[in-house]
């Protein structure tokens, strides 16, 4: 049985992303209202895994997340892509003339912004979770509410779902991480199997710093996936560097550490995993 740390309730997206991932094998979810909460119980339970969502295609990545990843000491052992599917659901006895306010978090709010347009009379409220406003709605039988969620958590709380894929862009992909305490990483993924990797450095202020390093990844053979930078507070126009890089060697992909690690400062890497 695997304990699953995640944001949001039964029916969120994480729950789903989570039963995708470790599909065919015992969880038991550890549903938090925050991301800080994830990685507080792994910390508390070294034996508690993380799922943690990183980035979207339509909204971006989620900085905060980042920050977090890099304070907690955990380190990343796989990741998993989730195609993202909206619904606008109320209770069984409410319809579409009755419904004045829509429930649900800011970024499936953000996602569904032309749909929601076309439906101006509807108040905007935001939530802490998708799946949690559904069951809300249902539980405190709140008339003339809608929650917009995935149509699971919609049908696993009762919900009349009046429209699903409301979502505006139909390749909508949330991508998440799996994230565990060091020592239970090797138990969780063959590294020697790992072709993707993520790494976190801040560069000296000089001129040509980060092209050096990109220069040298590419003399590798490294690719360089994603590359996000996030101002170091404190110390004004220095920047953390969070890179994601995918190779075919280890070999090759360690050297190419070695050889930046001395051109970066405070270069950890956050974890070495299997690419989704």
């Amino acid at each position: 049985m695997k304990r699953i740390a995640i944001q949001g309730l039964v029916g969120s997206f994480h729950d789903i992303a989570t039963h995708q991932y470790f599909e065919n094998q015992q969880v038991q979810l550890i549903c938090c209202s925050t991301f800080e909460q994830v990685f507080e119980n792994i910390k508390r339970d070294p034996t508690a895994i993380g799922m943690v969502a990183i980035e979207n295609t339509i909204a971006g990545s989620l900085l905060h997340n980042y920050e977090l990843l890099r304070d907690s000491g955990t380190c990343i052992v796989g990741e998993h892509k989730l195609h993202i599917s909206h619904c606008i659901c109320c209770l069984p006895d409410d319809n579409w003339t009755t419904v004045q306010e829509v429930h649900s978090h800011p970024v499936a709010l953000m996602q569904c912004r032309h749909f929601l347009e076309n439906h101006p009379e509807m108040k905007l409220v935001e939530a802490e979770d998708t799946a949690g406003a559904a069951k809300y709605i249902s539980e405190n039988d709140c008339r003339g509410w809608a929650a917009i969620c995935s149509s699971d958590a919609a049908r696993m709380y009762g919900m009349r779902i009046l429209e699903d894929h409301i979502e505006d862009n139909k390749h909508n992909f949330t991508r998440f991480l799996v994230v565990c305490d060091p020592m239970k990483a090797d138990f969780l993924r063959p590294l020697e199997k790992a072709d993707k990797a993520s790494l976190v450095f801040s560069l000296p202020h000089e001129e040509g710093s980060l092209s050096q390093v990109l220069s040298i990844l590419s003399f590798y053979k490294i690719n360089l996936t994603k590359i996000q930078s996030l101002p170091i507070i404190g110390r004004e126009w220095e920047y953390m560097f969070y890179v994601d890089v995918a190779y075919d060697s280890l070999t090759r992909y360690r050297q190419s550490i070695d050889a930046i690690a001395p051109l970066t400062r405070e270069l950890k890497v956050l974890g070495e995993y299997i690419g989704a």
